[in-house]
């Protein structure tokens, strides 16, 4: 792969996950030069139009023919740290205020334009005396099985910056830091550089065909590729709509911080290897959803045919069958409220970076308690005790992932989104 500055020698798609891995000045002029992208209107003047929840997302997201939103395709994770000693004071406050709302002029929002949310953690908060309200429902992360060892991010926040354009992505997070008089004709007189720092940045893209055009890395087998049409990959559709929760269900309800949610992130090294040089289509599609969708070939292609639905629902209850595999998707399903709702929205995507295959499964949620609970639904430990489903090899996904990292962060809203304090209506 030739370097993104140049451009030259890797495919155009190819050539804009480069630049937003790499991301920084150079990467941002290449990917405006040879990013196929049309004129990106700027936001309005007017901001107070703009949704008072933060991860309001779905109505700026595109939906297929079967209703299913529509992920914007290029992503990045900032992680932040407080610059200064102590907690923030009102002019820090204002200060990064102002760099979101430049953001928000910048570009319309939108999947074609840009959207975005900011994040806080449990050791943000714990720079303050006062503690956050039962009603915040934010816990600190932890390793959530015995196979586990994730390390565990303290940072101070996460900026999640998303767009079906890499140059837009990566002009956003440079602004942000300061590095940018202008963007998209719209001046930035103000960023959040002295107030915070930028300690990480996380990458990946979601999207038919993405994935196969980046696939040469560690993880992935050279004689068994990913689908060509794949958004993801382990080859299939993800985010059905009536297997997500709605906004509502995951918007937290009441207290200072109603109308934001819980937002949790774990970075996943994937190993595909076997997945696709020894497990049959059959048993994909078995681990994946459920064996009655293979036994029953329910699944064409990615699963674009199951439309809004991966009807993994009604394999719920059958885990337990001793037919010897149990579906991802079948166990997870099992965690959902008394009315049969699922209980957690999933915004995750693929992932080149330190060259290996990858996931950042970020998921939202009224209370990271619902995430321990489908997490523990997923890991199905009350399965391995099956002796038909017996070895890990057969429950599910698990085999394939490690969970590096993880992390978990409050997403107040809109109001309060610049470096809340812990009771913001005091």
């Amino acid at each position: 792969m030739t370097d993104p500055a140049s451009g030259r020698g890797i495919s155009r798609r190819e050539f804009t996950k480069a630049a937003v891995a790499i991301g920084g000045a150079a990467a941002l002029s290449a990917c405006t030069e040879r990013e196929e992208a049309p004129d990106i209107p700027t936001g309005p003047d007017d901001l107070s139009a703009f949704p008072a929840r933060q991860h309001a997302w779905n109505d700026a997201l595109t939906t297929d023919e079967h209703g299913n939103h529509v992920p914007p395709r290029h992503h990045v994770l900032v992680f932040l740290d407080y610059a200064g000693d102590g907690t923030p004071d009102d002019p820090d406050r204002e200060q990064v205020e102002a760099a979101f709302r430049n953001l928000e002029r910048a570009y319309q929002r939108g999947s074609d334009g840009l959207l975005f949310t900011a994040g806080y953690s449990p050791a943000y908060f714990g720079r303050y005396d006062a503690a956050l309200p039962d009603s915040a429902r934010l816990q600190e992360p932890r390793a959530l099985t015995d196979l586990e060892d994730p390390e565990l991010d303290q940072q101070d926040a996460v900026v999640h910056l998303a767009s079906d354009y890499a140059q837009v992505v990566i002009g956003a997070e440079e602004a942000l830091l300061g590095n940018r008089d202008a963007l998209n004709g719209v001046d930035i007189e103000t960023d959040v550089s002295g107030v915070l720092e930028k300690v990480d940045r996380r990458t990946g893209f979601i999207g038919d065909g993405l994935p196969a055009e980046n696939q040469d890395v560690v993880g992935i087998p050279d004689s068994e590729p990913v689908p060509e049409d794949a958004p993801l990959y382990m080859g299939f559709e993800s985010g059905f709509e009536k297997n997500q929760a709605s906004e509502d269900r995951v918007t937290i309800p009441d207290g200072p911080f109603a109308g934001g949610t819980n937002q949790q992130l774990s970075k996943i090294r994937l190993h595909l290897q076997q997945w696709y040089e020894q497990d049959s289509r059959e048993q994909r599609v078995s681990k994946m959803f459920c064996p009655a969708h293979a036994e029953e070939d329910r699944v064409e292609g990615t699963g674009e045919n199951l439309g809004n639905d991966s009807g993994v629902g009604e394999c719920a209850d059958d885990v337990m069958d001793n037919s010897g595999v149990v579906g991802h998707a079948q166990k997870a399903a099992r965690a959902r409220d008394n009315d049969d709702s699922p209980i957690m929205l999933r915004r995750d995507f693929d992932s080149t970076d330190g060259g290996a295959a990858g996931l950042h499964f970020l998921s939202l949620q009224r209370s990271i308690a619902d995430f321990v609970e489908t997490r523990e639904q997923m890991t199905g430990d009350d399965v391995a005790d099956n002796t038909a489903v017996g070895t890990i090899n057969n429950n599910g996904i698990k085999r394939y992932m490690t969970v590096q990292r993880r992390g978990n962060f409050l997403l107040p809203p809109r109001s309060s989104r610049a470096l809340p304090t812990p009771q913001p209506d005091a």
